[in-house]
């Protein structure tokens, strides 16, 4: 494993040693990593999100929905936009198709930071520094709620004079408005450099609002990381200062759907992406 600036890349921390968590208490990463069918959960997580399911039975589909709207949103980055910097905030658990995966299959020369505080997600940093050997890729144990220390550890590998897309995909739900969630996303655009980009999804509640009204109830019950669902005037606000690219804000299966398989797909989340003006 190399260092970050070089081919390939690091995470923050130690990765050999054990990293303790309670699997007692649901948690976010887990619980989405059971939606998408994955095996990197426990009986907490499973129970939540089975709970969630019997709020809104199409969850599942509509978490699958947003991981391929944000591949197609990674895409159109490397490709159409030519960006080659990637800062993925809120990553989870790794999956087929992550970010530096589908980066570096359009530019092999991608760079790519992850950040998250999940303690299940750093033992799986090694899935997330795989990079090809013409990128690089890093990871950083930080939480979206402290941008300053995001940005600091990203600068270990990505340069700030030149564009970055800025990923928060289904993450800014668990910054509630105590917080000032659009606060946050404006100080990580202000750092960014003109022709960076800000790709976004976040679940809604407007749409099938009664089924997700009832799932965030369920989650804010069982979870640890408490949710809120916003509409689309509020998701609207992440993207203030910035210039959205077609189709503009709709909900994730809508965005630049590859097939009218995927743009029928329920995903009860508004997405998009926006490109930071000269």
């Amino acid at each position: 494993m190399v260092m970050a600036g070089e081919p390939g890349g690091k995470a923050s921390g130690d990765r050999d040693q054990p990293v303790p968590f309670d699997t007692s208490v649901a948690h976010v990463a887990r619980v989405y990593d059971y939606w998408l069918g994955g095996k990197d959960n426990f009986a907490a997580d499973r129970a939540a999100a089975e709970q969630a399911i019997s709020a809104f039975p199409a969850i599942p589909l509509s978490a699958r929905a947003n991981r391929a709207y944000q591949a197609r949103a990674v895409r159109y980055l490397a490709g159409e936009a030519g960006v080659r910097q990637f800062l993925d905030i809120g990553t989870g658990i790794p999956t087929v198709n992550h970010t530096h995966e589908v980066a570096q299959s359009v530019a092999p020369e991608s760079r790519v930071v992850y950040a998250d505080n999940d303690p299940i997600v750093l033992t799986h940093a090694r899935a997330l520094l795989a990079s090809g050997p013409a990128g690089a890729t890093d990871y950083i144990d930080a939480d979206l709620r402290d941008p300053q220390q995001i940005l600091d550890g990203a600068r270990r590998l990505l340069d700030f004079s030149r564009p970055v897309a800025v990923m928060l995909m289904a993450i800014v739900q668990h910054i509630d408005d105590e917080h000032e969630p659009h606060e946050i996303v404006a100080r990580l655009m202000a750092a960014m450099p003109p022709g960076s980009y800000l790709a976004l999804s976040h679940p809604a509640v407007d749409i099938n609002a009664e089924s997700m009204a009832k799932m965030a109830a369920v989650l804010n019950q069982m979870m640890a990381e408490k949710v809120t669902f916003r509409d689309r005037a509020a998701v609207a606000g992440f993207f203030d200062g910035l210039e959205l690219v077609e189709p503009g804000l709709v909900q994730a299966s809508k965005w630049r759907p590859a097939s009218e398989t995927e743009a029928a797909s329920p995903a009860a989340l508004w997405a998009g992406v926006a490109r930071k003006p000269q």
